[in-house]
């Protein structure tokens, strides 16, 4: 995923929160070495970040992020954590919240949750357990969320349930696996404020009307594949 934005002079990346402020108890050398780390991997890959690099944007000394983490492996792992959990924590929270002034929020300021979308698209491009990890929480996530929607009336029933939640999980993931081409066909840079934008009302148009006008090609379907 490629930011639309500079990276900052060591000590500025740590400065500028991920996902909106956290409490001061976080603002430790600990915490500035894995915001750091989480810019860095999500914009290069863990494979091509040094340690000295990510001490570097962080302020502080190599010696110290070894101190912390261990390992460069142990500080991907941190990230990992971190991201997933964060990850899940925004959504729990937004499932009681404000939907529409949550939205409005996420539309505004795109380059605010950066860092760790970059890094959650590199989770997602890696062979890795912790990619896997994720998907397989998203796809959760999502079937969690289609229950709920399906009991209460405002989503369709569907004859496979798993794998609508995959096709869902799939489709809400795309934008960011494709966002350097997206960006090109909008003339935007990237998953700019404005692409997110423009891209709301179309994708909600999709997902609530459907895009055929009627089921013809699902009873084609239905009938070539013998299902009721």
């Amino acid at each position: 995923m490629h930011s639309a934005s500079k990276p900052s002079a060591a000590g500025e990346a740590d400065a500028r929160p991920l996902h909106g402020p956290r409490p001061a108890s976080d603002l430790t050398a600990r915490a500035r070495i894995r915001d750091a780390a989480l810019l860095l991997f999500g914009k290069q890959g863990v494979a091509t970040t040094t340690v000295r690099a990510v001490a570097e944007a962080a302020g502080v000394s190599p010696a110290l992020v070894i101190h912390h983490f261990g390992s460069k492996d142990g500080l991907r792992r941190e990230c990992d954590r971190f991201v997933i959990e964060d990850l899940l924590r925004k959504n729990e929270e937004l499932a009681g919240s404000d939907l529409i002034g949550t939205m409005r929020q996420w539309l505004a300021e795109p380059e605010r949750f950066r860092p760790a979308l970059d890094y959650f698209t590199r989770l997602l491009i890696d062979d890795s357990t912790a990619g896997a990890d994720l998907f397989d929480q998203v796809v959760k996530s999502t079937s969690e969320m289609i229950v709920e929607g399906t009991a209460a009336g405002t989503m369709n029933r569907t004859s496979d349930a798993l794998m609508q939640a995959v096709l869902v999980a799939a489709y809400a993931l795309v934008p960011l696996l494709l966002e350097r081409h997206i960006g090109r066909v909008l003339g935007t840079a990237g998953l700019d404020a404005q692409a997110l934008e423009r891209m709301t009302v179309p994708t909600l148009e999709l997902l609530t009307n459907g895009l055929y006008a009627d089921d013809t090609y699902l009873k084609a379907a239905k009938s070539a594949l013998g299902v009721e």
